[in-house]
């Protein structure tokens, strides 16, 4: 436990901040996985479907400072670049690409 005032308040800070930005970060991880999901299966509809909800939590999770704005368009080139390989030459599971460099 912190022993200092500021520490003190500083905990308390964090703890309101992770409240407030764990159900954004929470909902941005479960809408990438279930695009991707859909695109490595071959649910091209379901999957545009899906698009503008998960690039607007992106852009919300840039807007609160949970991810960096680079990060969130290297995650909104990826998967739309995975989705534009199902849709045009019919590419098999193009979101294995997606997860391995998202590994890395």
């Amino acid at each position: 436990m912190p022993i200092l005032k500021s520490a003190k308040k500083r905990m308390r800070q964090n703890i309101k901040r992770r409240a407030r930005n764990f159900p954004v970060r929470s909902e941005l991880k479960t809408l990438f996985k279930k695009v991707l999901d859909y695109i490595k299966n071959g649910k091209l509809e379901e999957a545009k479907k899906l698009m503008p909800a998960v690039y607007s939590i992106i852009d919300i999770a840039v807007k609160k400072q949970i991810m960096h704005k680079n990060t969130a368009d290297r995650k909104k080139s990826r998967i739309a670049k995975a989705l534009n390989e199902l849709d045009g030459k019919g590419a098999k599971a193009p979101a294995e690409k997606v997860e391995e460099k998202e590994k890395k």
